[in-house]
């Protein structure tokens, strides 16, 4: 564990924070700008796109569990998480610059085939890293409020790393070029695995020093052993407080990767905004991650984990539709105007800001779980608690980017390359198909987690009483020796 000092003068708690820099990133590329380039730019269809990325989605939540449950029992002189986090400082940024400015020719009938493999590698690239590096929390921090802090910082550094190359590549590569053209993701291709090799390489070193000193795991992964290995994943996943969060993970995936895959189409087409007026976008959303620093942690302390998560969510949820039923509505600023951008990025920011909040304090309950499961299973599986959270979120959200290609391809933005193409009704039928749907899922998600019931008190008594149980065990291993 760190220090008890103040943990903005301790270096790993910066190095453990900007390690999401490259987990930014590229959730930024998957979630907001892989379709519409696989789409406009590579000429696969909406719907034969979204498929490729949907199913190296569900590649990669399997790939999660596996990696998680086998960075818990792993030994060796780096620590149980970092030969995994040094196996991605090579794999992600090559395959992820490779995506994006393609080192074959791309032809109708490899075009898919190429999105799918360099999809695949890149997710399990990203759980060889993300995985690991978040799952050393537990093990740094016990303190049920300051783990809070923790995790607002990673989350700032995910949103600066994925917002930050967002708005430069609206100003300046793709936004500059047009969302149809290759010229400008060559670009950003370079950029990004530039500093994803960076982030991975400071966040790794950073956190070594610390992470080799940790104890190490009693029992090791055996391969050969692999369904013993299987029940033991399943025996930590029982825990009732994991299945809340878990469950949670499920009912939003699909939520989550319907937003995440319109979001471009949804501001290029539905409200018409230019590539440099969506960059300003992402300027003003540069604040958010600075307030949730603070909210998170102080909105944690004052009313705990789980109301602070409900309630960030549910006003995120709350400000979301607003924008689009104004538009529909005709009550909105001019269409693509920059009034309407501005008023567009108010509700943005508001919305980052309570989204934020309330994932630190979901990735926050994830951590306390750990304790609580080890009471039980005798066991730390922070790697798995994390990987399965993952892998509820992105088993379902497969579905969710599935169903913005179809809905991109029934309302008619196949063909679309220009907002002026982009009728009131197919505005009206992207909005009746979206957004019943995506909110309508985050309010069910959120009723499952007031089904979470660990509070401050319940951890500090899990902690005494596995200190109890470490001491009776060291008492014991003497008295044989």
């Amino acid at each position: 564990m760190v220090g008890k000092g103040p943990l903005e003068k301790q270096p790993i708690f910066w190095f453990y924070g900007s390690a999401a820099v490259s987990y930014g990133i590229k959730n930024n590329a998957f979630s907001y700008l892989l379709l519409i380039y696989s789409n406009q730019v590579l000429g696969i269809p909406g719907y034969l796109a979204s498929l490729a990325l949907a199913i190296a989605m569900m590649w990669d939540a399997v790939s999660d569990l596996l990696l998680g449950h086998w960075s818990d029992k792993t030994s060796s002189r780096y620590g149980r998480r970092h030969p995994f986090m040094y196996t991605a400082l090579i794999m992600l940024p090559v395959c992820f610059y490779a995506l994006f400015d393609p080192v074959i020719a791309i032809t109708e009938s490899n075009a898919f085939f190429y999105v799918l493999i360099l999809a695949l590698l890149i997710r399990t690239g990203t759980t060889l890293h993300e995985v690991p590096s978040t799952a050393l929390l537990p093990d740094l921090e016990q303190d049920y409020d300051r783990r809070n802090k923790w995790l607002a910082l990673r989350h700032a550094f995910g949103w600066y790393g994925g917002n930050g190359i967002h708005t430069l590549n609206f100003f300046f590569w793709v936004g500059a070029y047009g969302v149809g053209v290759q010229t400008g993701y060559s670009i950003y291709a370079a950029v990004g695995a530039g500093c994803i090799f960076l982030s991975i390489l400071a966040s790794s070193l950073g956190t070594q020093r610390v992470a080799a000193a940790l104890p190490r795991p009693t029992e090791t992964f055996k391969f050969r052993e692999i369904t013993r290995e299987v029940r033991e994943i399943f025996q930590s996943l029982k825990n009732r407080n994991f299945a809340a969060l878990f469950f949670y993970g499920l009912t939003v995936g699909i939520a989550g990767g319907l937003g995440m895959a319109l979001y471009l189409y949804n501001t290029t087409y539905f409200f018409g905004f230019s590539g440099p007026q969506i960059a300003t976008t992402g300027i003003f959303v540069l604040i958010a991650p600075l307030v949730a620093y603070w909210a998170a942690p102080y909105f944690g302390r004052r009313f705990g984990k789980r109301r602070t998560a409900i309630g960030g969510i549910l006003l995120n949820i709350s400000l979301y539709p607003i924008p689009y039923i104004l538009l529909l509505n005709g009550v909105w600023p001019e269409f693509g105007s920059w009034t309407s951008l501005y008023f567009y990025s108010v509700f943005i920011v508001a919305e980052v800001i309570f989204a934020i909040v309330g994932n630190v304090m979901l990735d926050s309950m994830m951590a306390d779980v750990v304790e609580d499961s080890e009471l039980s299973t005798f066991r730390r599986s922070e790697g798995l608690f994390y990987a399965a959270r993952s892998f509820a979120f992105k088993a379902v959200s497969a579905g969710g980017i599935i169903g913005a290609g179809v809905i991109v391809s029934l309302v008619g933005l196949d063909d679309i390359r220009s907002v002026e193409q982009v009728t009131q009704e197919i505005r009206f039928n992207l909005a009746v198909f979206f957004l019943p749907l995506y909110c309508g899922l985050f309010v069910t998600g959120l009723y499952i987690v007031t089904r979470y019931k660990i509070d401050r008190k319940d951890h500090a008594e899990n902690l005494v009483e596995l200190a109890e149980r470490r001491k009776r065990e060291a008492s014991s291993s003497s008295l044989r020796a």
